[in-house]
């Protein structure tokens, strides 16, 4: 591990009881393990870094995140050292034209491969959370360069989570002054593109964006959560309670729930893939339940966030925990009959931050 990335443990950890709820205190240490000067490591061989395949702007965003929501909400030094790192990640994948590369090898060679509006959209919601939450002005100053410089692409995207994920980050940048108010916008040509789609493929047995529900659904009707609150057009609210309702019958099952299975998804007129299941999934209704729990208070909401985070700890179909509390790594995913053994950066950071998230949701 570099040096300048190593934890001292000067925080005392101590496991966080609300209530009926007993959260396990925060340990970055399986996200330090991943990461070393460059940035996040994409994979894991269990819990050891694979260096082989090397990093992605996907997961460095996403680490970006998490370190925005640590430092928010417990002032972790660590956190501190690592938004730094991934910051830094992310301006070097940057194109001249303000686009992100995706890849890159652990010998530090970019893949040239045009990049991915996930990728994309990923990244901009991260920045648009650290220019609201960051520790410094030089530290936003720098994340809100890379994010002006981005956002016109913005307005050619295609991917239905490339456009959610752009959205939620243009609207937490955008509420965080009211110099931004000339972003409005684009907030609602985004919002009307996600609404459009919802129109052209729901119908009275289908209440969504498209014909299949496949990865980080709920990152959809979030991103519409996120434009209501900006705008207060009602109708982005109607879609995205409309839409999760529709969602929730396909993956609660007796309050347990079931994220849509990668070995076949869940089509329209089709069945509902049980398996693998992805804590990328878990994570996205945990975010969305937070936003509206958020916006409107109702409990119910918390109730289905924490149903939600508690998939990670065995509440789910093989009541099985995904967390491991030895390495504070996490599962990268529900099999059949067991949890795959490997802890990659996407699974690690997509528990942690449903965990910030619930704290978050509790605290209030």
């Amino acid at each position: 591990m570099h040096p300048h990335l190593q934890t001292t443990k000067t925080i005392q950890k101590k496991e966080v009881i609300h209530g009926k709820i007993s959260l396990p205190s925060f340990n970055p240490d399986h996200i330090l393990n991943l990461t070393d000067s460059t940035g996040i490591i994409q994979h894991a061989l269990r819990n050891i870094p694979n260096r082989k395949e090397g990093y992605c702007t996907d997961d460095n965003s996403r680490a970006l995140l998490l370190s925005v929501l640590a430092w928010k909400q417990g002032r972790y030094p660590e956190a501190l050292k690592l938004m730094s790192v991934y910051l830094s990640f992310i301006h070097y994948m940057q194109m001249e034209d303000g686009y992100f590369h995706n890849f890159m090898h652990y010998t530090k060679q970019i893949v040239v491969d045009g990049g991915s509006e996930d990728a994309y959209g990923r990244t901009l919601m991260a920045l648009g959370y650290l220019i609201a939450y960051g520790p410094s002005l030089p530290t936003v100053r720098t994340a809100e360069e890379i994010f002006l410089k981005a956002a016109p692409h913005m307005d050619n995207l295609i991917s239905l989570r490339g456009i959610a994920n752009s959205l939620i980050g243009l609207c937490i940048f955008t509420g965080s002054s009211n110099s931004h108010d000339d972003q409005l916008d684009r907030i609602e040509q985004l919002a009307g593109k996600l609404v459009r789609e919802y129109h052209r493929y729901s119908d009275e047995d289908w209440n969504w964006f498209e014909e299949v529900l496949t990865y980080d659904n709920a990152m959809i009707p979030l991103a519409l959560l996120h434009a209501y609150e900006i705008t207060r057009q009602d109708e982005y609210l109607h879609t995205a309670l409309e839409a999760v309702s529709f969602l929730e019958t396909k993956v609660f099952r007796e309050g347990v729930l079931y994220p849509v299975g990668n070995d076949g998804w869940s089509s329209k007129g089709g069945s509902t893939a049980m398996f693998d299941q992805q804590p990328l999934d878990a994570m996205s209704m945990v975010l969305f339940y937070q936003q509206a729990f958020h916006i409107t208070g109702n409990k119910k909401f918390l109730t289905k966030g924490v149903r939600s985070w508690q998939w990670f700890m065995g509440e789910n179909a093989l009541q099985l925990t995904l967390y491991d509390q030895d390495t504070g790594g996490c599962a990268d995913g529900l099999q059949p009959d067991r949890v795959n053994e490997n802890q990659g950066a996407e699974s690690t950071i997509a528990f942690w931050i449903s965990y910030f998230s619930v704290s978050e949701m509790l605290d209030k």
